[in-house]
């Protein structure tokens, strides 16, 4: 018997205000359709625009890479050629050029010490003095080729001078063969 009862409160529900007739379930369908529509098209234009910006960004990034790995392959290209004109110019140095050469860095290094200004005590004995260290970097052979070059310089004009000295010279100062 409490079936019969259930309905009976159920249809008293029915007659309150909240009436729901097959028409406004449908426009409220509609009205949902439209918002979830419109929100799908807003998404959409977001999406195409970040695909955009995407791609853009892709575009930039390759141009930036192309950039960078071209600069990487030039600044090889001028060390290379820098090391091959520093070796070149080793190759070329006679052994009094060289000794000339050390004589020149050891006192530029003692000079260099003297700059610090510690006291110099005598070493104990047994110990030696500290040696000059190895050149082993590019950069230690770009600068080793550079004091070559004024080495060079400074050689060809003692030789000038001394040819001078000699009488050796015509009247624009150039050596004579």
């Amino acid at each position: 018997m409490m079936f019969p009862q259930a309905r009976h409160s159920a249809s008293s529900q029915s007659t309150q205000p909240l009436k729901f007739t097959t028409s406004d379930s449908c426009d409220r369908i509609k009205d949902e359709f439209q918002f979830l529509q419109a929100q799908y098209h807003s998404l959409k234009l977001e999406c195409d625009k970040l695909a955009s910006e995407k791609s853009e960004m892709q575009r930039h990034y390759i141009m930036y890479y192309e950039m960078s790995y071209g600069l990487n392959i030039e600044m090889h290209k001028q060390h290379q050629q820098q090391v091959l004109g520093a070796i070149d110019r080793a190759k070329q140095v006679t052994p009094p050029e060289m000794n000339s050469i050390i004589r020149q860095l050891q006192v530029h290094q003692l000079s260099q010490l003297q700059g610090l200004a510690l006291p110099m005590t005598p070493l104990p004995l047994g110990l030696t003095p500290p040696t000059m260290p190895a050149v082993t970097s590019n950069s230690g052979l770009l600068s080793l080729s550079s004091i070559l070059a004024s080495h060079a310089h400074l050689a060809k004009d003692d030789k000038s001078s001394r040819d001078g000295a000699d009488g050796h010279r015509d009247e624009d100062g150039d050596k004579s063969d």
